[in-house]
């Protein structure tokens, strides 16, 4: 016979509010896990416990969800159905010399998103020791950085060669210098024009160095 909690009792096991556990009802979680109603709904623990260890996600398992989780593998399991008695499976054999083979343990659902959350946190902090030292430049600093030089380097071209070629070829040969600039304007915007699209299909194909890959960031 497991035991019978009211809202209270239940609370205080799983160091929740009596709120919290209201909402855990009124949500479903708890559903098969608790009879009567309003005052007199008592919970099964060891339902509760299952119920719960199941259907909270990583992220409310993890900062204060982490004494839940704590106060959850606290907490012995239903008790089992009844199953027909089974002839003995033979124990597996040894190893080695006088070895014993451990149970297998599979990790819990707080103990997977502790495990990510602490990958996450140390991939940030290798990227920004990196970008600290120097040794890290990030790619959008980079093509910000570029983006910038390259309009300055094209609005010195359209300003300055272009007109100068233009009133060089009014002045040598004779045309108009407003139609010559235009002219050069025109065939100097379709040949960056066409470089754009050549380095953007490019870039879309660069794969990762090995070096890149190795870091993942």
């Amino acid at each position: 016979m497991t035991r019978q909690l009211t809202a209270t009792e239940l609370a205080g096991v799983l160091d929740l509010s009596k709120g919290r556990i209201s909402q855990l009802v009124s949500g479903g979680q708890l559903k098969g896990c608790y009879s009567g109603d309003g005052r007199h709904r008592r919970f099964d623990l060891a339902k509760v416990a299952a119920a719960l260890g199941r259907r909270l996600d990583p992220g409310q398992m993890l900062g204060n969800g982490a004494k839940t989780s704590e106060a959850l593998a606290r907490i012995p399991a239903a008790d089992p159905a009844p199953s027909p008695p089974q002839d003995p499976a033979p124990a597996p054999p040894p190893t080695g010399l006088g070895a014993t083979e451990l149970p297998s343990r599979d990790p819990s659902r707080y103990e997977l998103a502790k495990t990510l959350k602490a990958e996450e946190d140390a991939r940030t902090a290798r990227r920004r020791n990196s970008e600290a030292e120097g040794t890290l430049v990030l790619a959008s600093v980079v093509a910000n950085e570029t983006m910038r030089q390259m309009a300055q380097e094209i609005a010195q071209i359209e300003s300055s060669v272009i007109r100068t070629g233009a009133r060089r070829i009014a002045d040598e040969l004779g045309v108009d210098f407003r139609e010559a600039r235009v002219i050069l304007t025109e065939v100097w915007r379709e040949y960056r024009t066409g470089r754009a699209a050549v380095k953007a299909e490019e870039a879309e194909a660069a794969e990762l160095t090995d070096d890149e890959q190795a870091e993942d960031f």
